[in-house]
């Protein structure tokens, strides 16, 4: 449904996208993950046709994008990360607006702006302003506004951002739905939970470069048999971080705020050996928690950095 080829962008001297290289098949949900500044909101740009590559090339559904972007156009939705609603009008005068906007008019406009209500659950808040609205209304609001032209494409920025679980819950509801009925989605996200739960296949992005592509059972296999400690440690002494690293079966540290994490082969084998080594420098060890590989795991393996980073 979607081939990029050797795409790269630049801006001055950065390197946003370098030589970016992906396909989505048709019908799946797509996970598109990164550390802030990794090249996603760029990458996502330029498949919206917002941004133009300084090379390479994006065929969308068999349309080249560089030479027909108006034609891309109608068949992608795009749910921001940023709410692009307006405050002052409702849901229903938001939801027309978008909807002439994509050449809707007449009945088949106030047919799609119910259908797109019914799917945001909410119908009974059409006559409601957005400036009354919940966070998790406004996102579902936005959501809708993208499905009002139906697109065979969705691509959605990290649409759950700073909303409630119950809301949460109802957007992730609402996506699998509409990829059982056909709708291939790109989907970014800070929470690799929503990834495992919503995506067939999952790319990760950073520096501007594709570095692992795949299922989640491929993905994870790059970990391979290293568990993730998790130690809750007071007093810690961040100097301790260079000899942590010279022990043998480690493969990456990262502290903060009290919370060590480690990505070590065979975890249970070392936990004496760093128990010992954080009472000889006197912090308090408060918790020690043992995980088998997760997709997050494999992010900070392949990043050196946590996910929300």
């Amino acid at each position: 449904m979607i081939e990029i080829k050797n795409i790269s962008k630049s801006f001055k001297d950065i390197k946003a996208v370098e030589r970016v290289s992906l396909s989505v098949e048709k019908g799946e949900v797509f996970g598109l993950l990164g550390p802030n500044g990794a090249g996603k909101s760029t990458l996502i740009s330029m498949i919206c046709t917002l941004l133009k590559p300084d090379e390479g090339e994006i065929i969308i559904d068999g349309i080249n994008i560089k030479k027909q972007p108006n034609r891309a156009k109608e068949i992608l939705g795009l749910v921001p990360q940023d709410i692009a609603l307006y405050p002052t009008l409702t849901a229903e005068e938001n939801l027309k607006f978008w909807g002439k906007m994509y050449g809707l008019k007449g009945n088949q406009l106030r047919s799609r702006v119910e259908e797109a209500l019914e799917i945001a659950g909410l119908q009974e808040r059409a006559k409601g302003r957005i400036d009354t609205f919940s966070g998790g209304m406004k996102r579902r609001i936005n959501i809708a506004a993208a499905l009002l032209h139906k697109p065979q494409i969705l691509i959605m920025d990290e649409p759950t951002v700073g909303i409630d679980p119950q809301s949460r819950n109802f957007i992730l509801e609402t996506i699998l739905k509409l990829n059982k009925e056909g709708t291939t989605i790109i989907y970014t996200s800070h929470y690799m939970e929503e990834v495992e739960y919503l995506c067939n296949r999952i790319g990760i992005i950073d520096h501007g470069k594709i570095i692992a592509l795949g299922s989640k059972s491929e993905l994870k296999e790059i970990v391979g048999n290293l568990d993730t400690i998790n130690i809750k440690v007071a007093h810690f002494k961040e100097e301790l971080l260079d000899d942590i690293n010279k022990i043998h079966e480690i493969d990456k540290v990262q502290y903060e705020e009290e919370h060590l994490t480690l990505v070590a082969k065979d975890g249970s084998r070392i936990i004496g050996k760093l128990v010992s080594m954080l009472e000889e420098a006197k912090c308090k060890t408060l918790s020690i928690n043992i995980q088998k590989p997760d997709l997050e795991d494999v992010f900070l393996h392949l990043t050196g950095r946590a996910l929300r980073d």
